[in-house]
């Protein structure tokens, strides 16, 4: 399976989830973009990192982890998120010391926070991609009929009730799961928009 290059896009608070943040990776040339839902101290954590000016006055638990790996000529070469399983992603830090290589196995939140330490590229499967990516500009379907596109007002009532209870999308048709996705990807609500993706994937 062939390996593709993710890049940071930034992180934004969840509107639905006290507490939790979306991690979107970006596909490097291309348009898909991969939502990770993460807790507030890894966010923290990714953030203090690439903001290069900004230090903790003492380290943090990544920071920690980058010294004595360092101290122990143990570099991080890159990461690997190898695994998707009802919605969570598994991921590997690919590490190397003296010339030997070592899997480890991490939770995708601390191997991003270890990457952008290190410096470390960041990979995906093509599957995953195609499985839980969101395109960054989701066109309309010209096969839909009139009457689906009358629904606009409908499908905004729709997204603020899911925001409102983000575990139930049952009464939810495909055709209004898909409308809700693209609203949320619009108005960049990547944690909700990675929830209504998962159920799409479920149905």
């Amino acid at each position: 399976m062939s390996l593709k290059r993710l890049n940071i896009r930034g992180i934004s608070y969840s509107q639905t989830q006290n507490g939790a943040y979306a991690l979107v990776l970006k596909e490097v040339d291309g348009p898909r973009q991969l939502p990770i839902v993460i807790g507030a101290f890894e966010a923290q954590s990714i953030a203090i990192a690439l903001e290069k000016e900004l230090s903790p006055p003492r380290p943090l638990t990544h920071d920690l982890f980058k010294s004595f790996a360092q101290r122990f000529s143990i570099v991080v070469k890159q990461v690997i998120i190898h695994k998707l399983v009802d919605g969570v992603f598994y991921s590997s830090l690919i590490c190397e010391r003296d010339k030997i290589e070592e899997i480890i196995d991490a939770r995708t939140s601390d191997a991003i926070a270890l990457a952008v330490r290190f410096k470390a590229p960041v990979f995906t499967y093509e599957n995953i991609l195609e499985e839980a990516g969101i395109q960054q500009h989701i066109k309309p379907d010209k096969e839909l009929q009139m009457e689906e596109f009358e629904k606009e007002d409908m499908i905004e009532d729709l997204i603020t009730s899911a925001s409102q209870d983000s575990n139930d999308y049952s009464e939810f048709s495909l055709s209004d799961l898909n409308k809700m996705l693209g609203e949320a990807v619009a108005n960049e609500n990547y944690e909700l928009a990675a929830q209504i993706r998962d159920e799409i994937s479920k149905r």
